[in-house]
């Protein structure tokens, strides 16, 4: 059985796992927000770290990274060949959303204005590191593959403004984002397809 997960936030550059297959490409009617607290690994329960969820936003599409699990070689042989380019590339996906319910997700930071998201992202730390580095990360990630995400840059901008304020910016965070910017990814452009149709589970 093949098993695919989306990644759209620290997947697309760090799957945590094994994986047989990686697949650039895109859901549709979602949008990336970070509106969802980490208190075990880029922040604590004081300091509560933001980190990505999905909302539900009609026509908007959310660029990320789909990676198969333990698929079986004819299975994934036939998932990656070449078809019709107004078909979903991928269907039956699992990701990963957040539902807004405070009552029922205690996680659930929802949105906030720029400024105050960019202040907690920027003085936000974990065990597994520090809330800006999480952003930094992501908008690299999004760079690499072709596919900048406007909103990521300007919060992640508006993070470095703050860092300024708190005592600098390490160049290497200075990531500038050039227009029509190429695919950096070794990935074949046949990869490069919609996955709609995906599994939503909510938290």
């Amino acid at each position: 059985m093949v098993f695919w997960v989306f990644g759209y936030g620290s997947l697309v550059w760090n799957p945590g796992f094994e994986v047989d297959e990686k697949v650039i490409g895109f859901i549709k009617d979602y949008r990336r927000v970070f509106d969802l607290a980490c208190i075990d690994h880029r922040g604590t329960p004081e300091r509560p770290a933001r980190t990505c969820t999905l909302e539900e936003y009609e026509g908007a599409v959310c660029w990320g990274a789909a990676y198969c699990v333990r698929g079986g070689p004819e299975r994934e042989k036939a998932a990656m060949e070449e078809g019709d380019s107004d078909q979903p590339f991928l269907t039956g996906v699992i990701v990963f959303t957040s539902t807004p319910d405070k009552i029922l997700n205690k996680y659930y930071l929802g949105p906030a204005p720029l400024e105050d998201m960019a202040r907690q992202i920027a003085t936000a730390f974990g065990p597994c590191g520090n809330n800006r580095e999480y952003l930094f990360l992501l908008e690299k990630a999004l760079f690499d593959i072709g596919h900048e995400d406007d909103y990521v840059i300007e919060l992640a901008n508006e993070v470095r403004k703050v860092l300024g304020i708190i005592g600098g910016v390490p160049a290497e965070m200075n990531l500038s984002s050039p227009t029509n910017a190429s695919l950096k990814s070794s990935l074949s452009p046949l990869k490069l397809s919609h996955l709609p149709g995906a599994i939503a589970l909510d938290s």
